[in-house]
């Protein structure tokens, strides 16, 4: 028995350090390949482009273990972004624009948490629907065309600007968010709830958890990183892209996935979405820097998501889950 515990403790810790160790072997890689890899340009970069990307896989972390799933976070992204540069080209300051396109962010959230929770429409249906809807909504808004006129310049350094000369304003970002969403999961009841719901939800539900108003707020948090990610996005062109976020929300949920989290509920850790995340990130820079061209790119990456999903149901599986 003792021997079969510690067989099933090494085989635990080789899943959960599996993709850290797999994106320290990444990088190793990559920097004996191209000689351009490990220079702070090139990881500044590989930071700024793929910033919007973690903080919506941080929000979607806390989803993803409740036992849900958004499928509208691209949609929401455009939309709560359009909202805050709409604000901007009226002569609103740029942080009450940004903060509003939070606001619109978490508005889009919480709607899909009302639909799951209080109508109990599935989740993926309910957050299909509405990322039509929100996608409807940023083209009648825009008649589809950018918003670009009167958006103040120095909107963009919050994607393109530094700390102190050195340091990405994205990466302070990430590093905010990403302690305090760790200490939310951990040592909040927020954090536990969501665990609790995400691992059965009617022994939540009998327990005395308040299952509809937690998953309202868990939606919520992802909303609101969600708007913060797209104001993110619409600061690198300084510009309002209707078009934007299209097909995210599979790079989000692979990056949490890869990171350790169950598309069934019940695991997920902020520190493993960053790291699934970077992944995703080293390869397709890897892919630029050897000159594989974009459409190589999306098969690499789409065959990633499939095997990281296979990874997850294989391991639900073993330990007698309830993968398909």
């Amino acid at each position: 028995m003792p021997e079969r515990k510690k067989t099933e403790f090494l085989r635990t810790s080789y899943e959960k350090f599996l993709p850290f160790v797999s994106l320290v072997v990444l990088a190793i890689v990559l920097s004996a390949f191209s000689k351009h890899f490990f220079t702070w340009q090139n990881i500044s970069s590989i930071i700024r482009q793929h910033a919007q990307i973690i903080v919506m896989a941080i929000g979607m972390t806390f989803i993803i273990a409740s036992g849900g799933i958004d499928l509208s976070i691209g949609s929401g992204m455009a939309l709560a972004g359009i909202c805050g540069t709409v604000l901007m080209t009226m002569g609103v300051p740029i942080v009450w624009s940004v903060m509003v396109g939070c606001v619109g962010g978490f508005v889009c959230g919480a709607i899909n948490g009302l639909l799951i929770s209080c109508l109990r429409i599935s989740p993926f249906i309910g957050t299909l629907g509405t990322m039509q809807v929100f996608r409807g909504l940023v083209l009648v808004v825009t008649r589809g065309l950018p918003v670009d006129v009167g958006i103040p310049r120095s909107f963009g350094n919050l994607r393109n600007g530094n700390l102190f000369g050195v340091i990405p304003i994205p990466l302070v970002l990430i590093l905010v968010i990403a302690v305090v969403g760790s200490l939310t999961l951990r040592y909040t009841r927020l954090g536990r709830y969501c665990y609790a719901i995400g691992s059965n939800v009617e022994a939540a539900r009998h327990s005395g958890i308040r299952v509809a108003k937690y998953l309202v707020l868990i939606y919520a948090v992802g909303g609101f990183l969600t708007g913060l990610a797209g104001m993110i996005e619409f600061s690198s062109l300084v510009s309002g892209q209707p078009t934007a976020g299209v097909g995210y929300e599979l790079r989000v949920i692979a990056a949490v996935v890869i990171g350790g989290g169950s598309l069934m509920g019940g695991e997920g850790t902020v520190s493993g979405t960053i790291v699934g995340a970077l992944l995703m990130a080293l390869i397709l820079n890897g892919c630029t820097l050897l000159g594989i061209s974009d459409f190589v790119q999306q098969i690499v990456m789409g065959a990633l998501i499939v095997l990281a999903v296979t990874f997850d149901q294989l391991r639900r599986r073993r330990l007698g889950g309830d993968g398909l």
